[in-house]
Order: structure tokens, then C-alpha cells, then sequence
């Protein structure tokens, strides 16, 4: 089978796993920035153990794989629950959800922080200054503006979860990587179908690349127009 027989072949099957790459992605950068944005507002905290909890969680995701994450969630978790008795599973889907949300969250927990740290240190002080607690100050005037600051990395976040994603595909996750080893069992046509997946992924990640670009250019003017 030729190149062009291949594509027409196997397109169908890709953009079908390549629909459930993007739902995978997109729920899981959802849940990361929830969970990225509260573990580094403990980091953050006053309370030592609070604080103590968000560096280990942020250490044990940056220091471990994410294919070992993968197959703690999928088979350590299901396992140490029906030790105690009960008859838990999780599907792929979700087992993929969790496992790419704990592992952006770390992550986007370390983008916040850095985004805080940028945002001037006589803001805080002013605002405290002007009667408003510390709580108020960071959740009116400092989170604001370093989400803001933050956008563009996490446009990068979300490439780069894109990308993990074909890691999950090692639990049976139905994405594009998934799909694309199906193909290849049944008619052994590597080099074409890998090309193909090759070619989808850079179509993708091109045109987030741009967004992301274009976002950092439209927020770099903002903040020069304000000035």
C-alpha cells in the first residue's frame, strides 16, 4: 500500500483518536489549573505543614516519570482500594484525566508562583497599606495580574500535556497514538503511519504554537500601553 492509500486509510481512525487526545487534554488542563493554582497558594501559606505538603507533591511529580504515574494511577490506586475489600476499577479515560491533571498541576503550580513573584512587591505593600488583608490583596490585586503573566506558559502547559498524552496510550487510552498502533498491528505499515501521526501532531502543535505567540504579543502590548 502506497502513502496515499495509507492516509486515506488510517486518517479516519486518527482524527477519531485524535478527538479523544484533545477531550483528554483539555479536561485535565481544567482540573491542573484548579489544583496548580491552590497547591501553590499553600506553597505560599504562613503554615509550615501547608507548605511542606505542596513541595512534596510538586518534588514527587517533577522527580518521577510520567509513565510510573500512569501505572500508579491506573494500577496501584484500583489495587491498594481492593486490598481494603472494595471492587474499584478506573477506565483509561479517567485514569488518564487524573494522571495528566496531577502531573500539569505541579507544574502550573510552579508557572503561578513564578507569576506572583513577578508581579512587584509594593503592590502587596501598598494594598495592605490601604486597609485590605492579605487574603484580599492577593485574590483582588496580585492573582489577577499573574494569571495574566501566566497565560502564555500555560498555552505551553497545555502543548506539552498534548503531547503526554500518547504516554497514556500505554493503558489502552483510545488516542491518537492508540489508534495509530492498532492500525499498524493489523496492516504493518510503520514508516507511512508514523509519519502520518507525525505530521497531525505538528499541524497541532504549529498552531498552538501561534496562539501562544500571539497571546504573549497581545499581553506584552497591553502592558507596555498601560504604562
Amino acid at each position: 500500500m502506497d502513502f496515499s492509500g495509507v492516509l486515506k486509510d488510517v486518517f479516519p481512525l486518527l482524527m477519531r483518536g485524535m478527538v479523544v487526545t484533545v477531550e483528554t487534554t483539555l479536561a485535565a488542563l481544567i482540573i491542573a489549573i484548579f489544583l496548580g493554582l491552590l497547591v501553590c497558594l499553600i506553597g505560599l501559606s504562613k503554615v509550615k505543614v501547608l507548605r511542606l505538603i505542596a513541595r512534596l507533591y510538586i518534588w514527587a511529580i517533577r522527580g518521577t516519570p510520567l509513565l510510573v504515574q500512569t501505572f500508579f494511577v491506573y494500577f496501584g490506586i484500583p489495587q491498594l482500594i481492593q486490598s481494603f475489600g472494595f471492587n474499584f476499577r478506573l477506565s483509561p479515560l479517567v485514569a488518564g484525566i487524573i494522571t495528566l491533571s496531577l502531573n500539569a498541576g505541579a507544574y502550573i503550580a510552579e508557572i503561578f508562583r513564578g507569576g506572583i513573584q513577578a508581579i512587584d512587591k509594593g503592590q502587596m505593600e501598598a494594598a495592605r497599606s490601604l486597609g485590605l488583608s492579605y487574603h484580599h490583596a492577593m485574590f483582588r490585586i496580585i492573582l489577577p495580574q499573574a494569571i495574566r503573566v501566566s497565560i502564555p506558559s500555560l498555552v505551553n502547559q497545555f502543548i506539552i500535556s498534548l503531547k503526554d498524552t500518547s504516554i497514556i496510550s500505554i493503558i489502552s487510552l483510545g488516542e491518537i497514538v492508540y489508534e495509530a498502533k492498532i492500525y499498524i498491528g493489523r496492516t504493518m505499515q510503520s514508516f507511512a503511519t508514523w509519519s502520518i501521526v507525525a505530521l497531525v501532531y505538528l499541524a497541532i502543535i504549529t498552531v498552538l504554537s501561534q496562539v501562544s505567540a500571539h497571546v504573549e504579543k497581545r499581553l506584552d502590548y497591553g502592558s507596555k500601553s498601560t504604562r
